[in-house]
């Protein structure tokens, strides 16, 4: 798996150079916790919201937080909001992430996931995923549970003597069965397009581990949203709370402020 963080919101540079302008203070923000702070006090508050970071930044950026916890009065702020579930002044933060050698499985349970996300995956359709195609063939994820273990009664021959009597049997591993399956998929893949068998068709046949890549596009609500769900120790499969996992950091280094309602 391989997640980058590809974009996120950011104030425009018009926007910016009016608060350098106007602002008595330097910034201590990101763009995400200013839109957070705009969207928040357009709610509550009788100013306008191109002129809240002007009138209010000062207050709730540059004085500490008065319920006593870490930060400034902008932290307190969002923290009350997010406590009292008004999270749609969340949603105006946006990142945009490529998604690269996840399952077709996962991507099953991640569309599971709609409001507040847009996608844009990989076509099965459009992208042959024959051998001597492009592709090279599909590429496949192994779930961390498929090891070495071995498959009692399930052996295959490792040793002959001079009469070609078999003299010594190994028991087949679940990884050596997982992968005789994805190359089998392949070869029938193969004898399907070779057969004139469309790519849109023959792709029936290739499984879950299938591995796939995609743009993710999300808010700054359904993302914790996500994370809540399928973070570790929630019950998820691990290669999505992997993937809940490489999101939220990805995040945090952008927005820092962000860490705490993740946790």
């Amino acid at each position: 798996m391989n997640v980058e963080l590809l974009a996120h919101t950011q104030l425009s540079r018009k926007f910016v150079d009016k608060l350098k302008a106007e602002l008595d203070f330097a910034m201590p923000f990101t763009s995400g916790k200013a839109i957070a702070l705009t969207a928040i006090r357009t709610c509550y508050s009788p100013g306008k919201p191109s002129e809240i970071v002007i009138n209010e930044g000062e207050k709730y950026f540059g004085t500490k937080a008065t319920d006593g916890k870490e930060g400034s009065e902008a932290d307190r702020l969002i923290r009350m909001i997010i406590a009292s579930k008004h999270t749609s002044t969340l949603e105006g933060i946006s990142f945009v992430f490529a998604v690269e050698d996840v399952s077709r499985a996962l991507l099953a349970q991640l569309t599971r996931h709609r409001v507040g996300f847009s996608f844009s995956v990989q076509s099965q359709r459009y992208v042959k995923f024959g051998s001597n195609d492009r592709s090279g063939g599909f590429d496949f994820v192994t779930p961390d549970s498929i090891g070495d273990n071995e498959i009692p009664n399930y052996q295959y021959a490792v040793e002959f003597d001079d009469d070609y009597e078999v003299t010594e049997w190994k028991n087949y591993t679940a990884e050596e069965v997982f992968e005789e399956f994805m190359r089998t998929a392949q070869v029938t893949y193969d004898r399907l397009r070779k057969a004139g068998v469309p790519a849109e068709d023959a792709r029936a046949v290739l499984p879950n581990a299938a591995a796939t890549s995609l743009v993710l596009t999300v808010n700054l609500r359904a993302l914790l949203d996500f994370y809540s769900k399928r973070k570790p120790g929630a019950g998820g499969q691990k290669e999505i709370t992997d993937l809940a996992e490489e999101l939220k950091a990805a995040v945090i280094e952008v927005e820092p402020w962000t860490e705490a309602f993740f946790n």
